[in-house]
C-alpha cells in the first residue's frame, strides 16, 4: 500500500470521527446557563446513565481523533529526506560551495554613470514654478477697533 492511498484512508476516518465527535459533543447536555440558554430538564436526554454514555464515548472519539492525526503526521514524514542542513555533511557542502565560486575570475564590469538614487533637494525647487507668481496676496487690513 503506498503512502498517498493510506494518507487518503486517514484522512478520510478523521473526517468521520471528526463530525461523530462533533454530533455526540452536541447531543450532550447543557450544564449551565451560557449564554442564557437553560440546560433545563425538558431535553429528550435527561436520563443521568445517558449523559455518562456520551461522556465516554466522548472520550473514546477524541482519543480515536488524537491518534489519527498522529499516524497521519507520521504517515506523511515517512517520505522525507533524512539529511537535515545541520548535518555535518550539509555543512560542509554548503561551505565549500562559496570558495569554489570566488576561485573564478571575476569578468570586469562597465563603469556605469553614478545616478543619485533619489531627487536633491535642488531638483526639487528647481521643478517648483518660481516663488514670485505664487506669493499670496496681502490680507486686507482691518480697522482699527476702538
Amino acid at each position: 500500500m503506498n503512502d498517498a492511498m493510506l494518507q487518503t484512508i486517514l484522512l478520510v476516518a478523521i473526517i468521520i470521527v471528526a463530525i461523530s465527535l462533533t454530533g455526540v459533543v452536541l447531543l450532550q447536555r447543557s450544564e449551565g446557563g451560557a449564554l442564557g440558554m437553560g440546560g433545563g430538564p425538558s431535553g429528550f436526554m435527561t436520563a443521568r446513565g445517558a449523559g455518562n454514555l456520551l461522556t465516554v464515548v466522548t472520550w473514546w472519539l477524541a482519543g480515536i481523533l488524537f491518534a489519527l492525526t498522529i499516524a497521519l503526521t507520521v504517515v506523511g514524514n515517512m517520505d522525507r529526506a533524512s539529511v537535515s542542513i545541520i548535518d555535518a555533511n550539509a555543512v560542509g557542502s554548503l561551505a565549500t560551495q562559496p570558495q569554489t565560486q570566488q576561485q573564478q575570475p571575476a569578468q570586469p564590469q562597465p563603469a556605469a554613470p553614478a545616478r543619485p538614487t533619489a531627487p536633491s533637494l535642488d531638483d526639487l525647487e528647481a521643478s517648483l514654478p518660481s516663488a514670485a507668481a505664487h506669493t499670496p496676496a496681502p490680507a486686507p487690513a482691518s480697522p482699527p477697533a476702538q
